[in-house]
């Protein structure tokens, strides 16, 4: 009796393994799964090494001081800032191309991990606590609510558009507070918005993990959600911060 009861859990779970993400579904839901493993392994990984290289910066404090005291520790920085974006550019072309993919989505995970640790050397430490944790229970829910609606037919695909153009009016935003900063209730808004966004761009990318991405292109889903999740712990950073100062 016991083991045939073994038995029935065993198929059970096999049988799980084997049900569709969402209805129709047409393509095997095993190599399916195969995937979401895949791109959530490469993500964990990513989000690792950028805990621990903000770690580093946050905990070495020459570091932090050596990028915001001198001309020359300036000059690097905005350079690693935009190496994240300039290695987009080759990653597009090269992200079937093994070992060179995760080559460049290690050059670009530790360059961003860097400007991470560079917001946060000199913010306080719990209010990076409250960022991390808000960031992973926001992160998990919309995860979770995504692949639940998903099995119930919902579809988010026609969320991209609106999250392009919300995204754009950010960025056109946040040069104007640059150029002319407008004080903490400003940067209260901006940052309630963009996590607004954020949150959106998880369940949107989420999505399309489940249904839009081919196998080959799991480098691309692994960027898109890490981006996310970066974004968010920023945007709820530069919200708790903000409400600190007063």
């Amino acid at each position: 009796m016991w083991n045939n009861q073994g038995f029935a859990k065993i198929g059970g779970d096999l049988e799980n393994q084997r049900k569709p993400l969402y209805p129709m579904m047409a393509e095997s839901p095993e190599l399916r799964w195969s995937f979401v493993r895949k791109v959530y392994s490469i993500i964990a990984i990513q989000l690792i090494a950028t805990i621990a290289v903000g770690y580093f910066v946050v905990a070495v404090p020459p570091v932090a001081n050596f990028f915001s005291n001198s001309g020359v520790g300036i000059a690097v920085y905005i350079l690693i800032a935009f190496v994240p974006f300039l290695t987009l550019c080759p990653l597009a072309y090269y992200y079937q191309s093994h070992p060179v993919n995760y080559i460049l989505l290690a050059i670009f995970t530790i360059s961003l991990a860097f400007t991470v640790g560079l917001s946060c050397a000199f913010t306080d430490e719990k209010i990076i606590l409250q960022a991390v944790v808000l960031t992973a229970v926001v992160v998990i829910a919309l995860t979770l609510y995504t692949f639940w609606a998903a099995s119930r037919g919902h579809d988010f695909n026609f969320l991209g558009p609106f999250l392009f153009g919300a995204l754009f009016v950010l960025i056109v935003f946040g040069f104007i507070q640059i150029l002319f900063p407008l004080g903490s209730l400003s940067t209260m808004i901006y940052g309630c918005i963009g996590a607004i966004i954020f949150c959106g761009y998880i369940v949107y990318d989420t999505d399309n993990l489940i249904k839009r991405y081919s196998y080959d292109e799991f480098i691309w889903a692994s960027v898109s959600l890490y981006l996310d999740i970066i974004n968010l712990f920023l945007t709820l950073l530069s919200i708790l911060r903000t409400a600190e100062d007063g």
